[in-house]
């Protein structure tokens, strides 16, 4: 395994304490040295312990799409003693924990999206509410909810489930040992990784927000550009979790550090920790100009909006006949079908473990036919009544982080993980290195009873069904997607972007196949981003500025032009035939990889 220069770039990583009994240079010489024997030993070249002989290859070569150069490195490894898509994917995965710890997390959860030898599979690893929780436990005495409560300090936390997710897809799927895949994120944790701009930036912002609220401060706010950061304490969990497997961090000693830092500040228990499990549930399937749309069910919001999106504009193929990509009329009738979808995710998503969500009917081709019907192509934007369940103005955060992955032997892995907000809750587990995350806020924190009806920063998860209640899972965008071609795979795609990533995955998905796009092209093109709610507003990005004819004819036909602030990260890999063809979103410093 190739690692970095032992002393290059050290940098002190600062860690304060108020109430330790040792000091922080002494904590970290122990921690080192616990941590060192364990770590030496699994950044040794891993060795392949196949459980089944290997199949013959399906592709020229392995191929992922990632945010970051050392879990590109990560997969390099990994396929090089043997293992398979999912082996790499969870070893991608806690990589990210350590050199992403914005987004990338052992305290946070998501999506998983899978191809394993000729069957498509779904694991739900999200968070759910800790027992204690309650339906408004964010309203104050007046009725309003208390800002800040359900995204910064320890009441935003839901229970984690990244780990439980990476050790059942693992044990389940994988074929190298548990203690092999953990081994590229130990040692980054415990030689070091080197702080970019991207990452000091983030976390600039984030202190700001964090200040005086969280420990956050106290681990990150002496990193800067050029650093070497170096985490031994998070490098003491990875080494535990290696050791005892995934269930560790929910019944081990790290439970007891999460649940002594929980303790009297926050609602999760022990229990709440020992009774999660994540779910493997039937993955959403449609067919769609000949390929097979394998997408991610609730508590996605994400996979059925995706697949009405596309039904419903090949259902209005006429209309769009003759049409530029992204020229007004295009951008007006792709808002109209959108918002039908926004409208359908706020009235019926939902955890499916806690109220039915009517996944059938929502997908199914004469409702969207109906649905397609309904939009007249010279129409005023919302001249007909198109109306959510709830909600306001504002936008679901976007921080998450994606990586797709596709091995020799036709394997696949689309996975997109958060903490939900930047560095989530803000709250480092104390002695355990990991940051929480923020979940409890894409529930509905106020009530559709009390007023609004929306969550804090989620106005596209406004319906009931998405009410605080314990043991529920909050509903999400995420949507880690997988197209089939002839039962083998032609697509792995993902991005972060919150209520945008189901808008941006069907804006490539149609730049590819609708308009002959190579994926790099495909990536470069403008998008833009509409929902129902705020009405009649179209937003564009930094990267591609809305130009000003473009703006000026859709301001003539009644909409407000936006910039958002938000840039996507797409990552992907499409196959042709047998040649996989990563691609990484320029918007971002991911790493496109081919791996023979």
């Amino acid at each position: 395994m190739s690692v970095l220069p032992h002393g290059a770039l050290r940098a002190p990583f600062a860690r304060a304490r108020t109430s330790a009994r040792f000091s922080f240079r002494t904590r970290v010489a122990l921690a080192s040295a616990c941590v060192v024997a364990l770590a030496a030993s699994l950044a040794a070249p891993v060795r392949a312990i196949a459980k089944t002989p290997p199949p013959k290859p399906a592709l020229e070569a392995s191929a992922v799409a990632v945010p970051d150069s050392y879990s590109a490195e990560t997969a390099q490894q990994i396929f090089a003693a043997g293992g398979n898509a999912v082996d790499a994917a969870v070893a991608i995965a806690f990589t990210l924990a350590v050199t992403r710890p914005d987004a990338g997390n052992l305290g946070g959860g998501g999506f998983m999206t899978l191809f394993v030898d000729g069957k498509p599979y779904f694991l739900d690893y999200r968070e759910r509410a800790p027992q204690q929780a309650s339906r408004d436990m964010y309203i104050d005495d007046k009725g309003n909810a208390v800002p800040g409560m359900s995204t910064v300090g320890y009441r935003a936390v839901a229970v984690p489930g990244t780990v439980d997710g990476m050790w059942q897809a693992q044990r389940r799927f994988g074929k190298l040992k548990w203690k092999q895949v953990l081994a590229p994120a130990i040692h980054y944790a415990t030689d070091g990784f080197q702080v970019d701009a991207r990452l000091q930036q983030r976390i600039d912002a984030a202190a700001k927000n964090f200040a005086g609220h969280t420990s956050f401060d106290a681990y990150f706010s002496n990193l800067k550009l050029g650093a070497t950061m170096r985490q031994p304490e998070l490098a003491q969990t990875l080494s535990r979790i290696a050791s005892d497997g995934g269930r560790e961090f929910y019944e081990g000693r790290t439970a007891e550090l999460i649940t002594a830092q929980m303790y009297g500040h926050g609602l999760i228990t022990k229990q709440d920790l020992g009774d999660y499990k994540a779910v493997w549930r039937e993955p959403l399937a449609a067919d769609w100009k000949g390929y097979r749309v394998i997408t991610a069910p609730p508590p996605s919001s994400g996979g059925i909006g995706l697949i009405q999106m596309l039904k419903m504009r090949a259902d209005l193929q006429p209309a769009f006949d003759g049409l530029a990509l992204n020229s007004a009329q295009y951008i007006h009738l792709i808002a109209q079908i959108e918002d039908r979808v926004f409208a359908d995710r706020q009235r019926y998503s939902g955890d499916p473990d806690a109220s039915p969500v009517p996944v059938a009917k929502l997908i199914d081709d004469a409702y969207l036919a109906q649905r397609a019907g309904e939009i007249k192509t010279a129409e005023a934007p919302r001249a007909a009544p198109v109306e959510p369940a709830s909600g306001d103005a504002a936008v679901e955060k976007a921080q998450t982080t994606h990586f797709s992955v596709v091995d020799k032997w036709g394997n696949a892995v689309s996975n997109t993980y958060t903490l939900n907000g930047d560095f989530g809750s803000g709250v480092v587990v104390d002695g355990g290195g990991f940051l929480l995350n923020d979940a409890m806020d894409d529930f509905v924190v106020k009530p559709a009873g009390g007023a609004a009806g929306a969550s804090t920063t989620t106005a596209a998860d406004g319906a009931e069904p998405n009410t605080i209640a314990p043991g529920r899972r909050p509903i999400s965008s995420m949507t880690p997607t997988l197209l089939l071609k002839d039962g083998k795979v032609a697509l792995a795609i993902g991005t972060p972007g919150g209520s945008r990533i189901l808008t941006t995955i069907f804006q490539l998905m149609t730049n590819l196949y609708d308009f002959g796009m190579t994926p790099t092209d495909a990536l470069a093109a403008m998008r833009f981003h509409h929902q129902l709610l705020p009405g009649k507003t179209i937003y564009f990005e930094p990267y591609h500025p809305v130009p000003d004819d473009l703006a000026a004819q859709l301001k003539a036909l009644g909409y407000t032009v936006e910039q958002q602030s938000f840039n996507g990260d797409v990552q992907m890999i499409r196959v042709d035939g047998t040649t996989p063809e990563p691609a990484s979103d320029p918007r971002g410093g991911g790493v496109a990889r081919v791996i023979r």
